[in-house]
């Protein structure tokens, strides 16, 4: 299993908006954690340690040690609330985990050796990232907190599909088990093409071509006038 990441919590006697908001004032954010056969329990984390967890990958993706007076529950981040302008956390949730029991979470991609690929090498080629994370199944002691997809082959043209990325030991993807048009692209390159613009003879040969049409229209529409009276 990966790293072990600890996250100090308090439990949180008052409930609502107003209790909340005050919380929020003396530098902590609201949670809750739920889920397994314990009812659930509100909790409040010191903001700065929060805000610090959630500039990493791991805090989104990894299990999670919530470590409440020295008992210890290991938990999944399932909700995060921001504030729509301020660097500010408003209220976290997360799930219990049972180790006995698949979990299904999406966790980041991370594309390795794309410059030193033939299409990375090649100028005017466009390597595209399809999917930046994927959701994938597995018990929590196999969880990664991030998948690897080597690119190092890759070269104009190739598509690597969701079933070529390569999964660590008892990690699936759910989603392939739905058929093959699940199987979509995650990576793709392809060779850019501009548009060529016209040959400034040609266009000057067009331009002339208008100007030669334009005399031989008079005479037609000065004879229309003429048939008219």
């Amino acid at each position: 299993m990966a790293t072990s990441h600890v996250i100090k919590v308090e439990r949180r006697e008052n409930d609502g908006r107003g209790a909340s908001r005050r919380l929020r004032n003396t530098g902590k954010v609201p949670a809750i954690v739920y889920g397994g056969e314990l009812a659930p329990v509100s909790i409040q984390i010191e903001h700065n340690d929060a805000w610090l967890a959630s500039q990493h990958e791991w805090f989104y993706s990894a299990i999670l040690d919530l470590s409440l007076n020295g008992d210890v529950q290991k938990v999944l981040l399932r909700d995060l609330q921001r504030h729509p302008f301020k660097q500010q956390l408003l209220h976290l949730d997360f799930q219990r985990v049972d180790e006995n029991k698949a979990i299904r979470i999406s966790v980041p991609l991370h594309f390795l050796n794309q410059e030193k690929s033939p299409a990375g090498k090649k100028a005017g080629v466009l390597i595209s990232h399809a999917l930046n994370e994927v959701e994938i199944s597995c018990l929590p002691k196999d969880l990664p907190e991030y998948i690897e997809v080597d690119l190092a082959n890759l070269d104009v043209g190739d598509i690597v599909h969701l079933s070529e990325v390569k999964l660590p030991a008892g990690v699936e993807i759910p989603e392939l088990r739905l058929g093959k048009e699940h199987d979509v692209a995650v990576v793709t390159a392809q060779e850019m093409r501009e548009e060529v613009e016209a040959a400034p003879a040609e266009a000057a040969a067009a331009a002339g071509a208008t100007a030669a049409a334009a005399p031989a229209a008079a005479p037609a529409a000065a004879a229309k006038k003429d048939e008219k009276k």
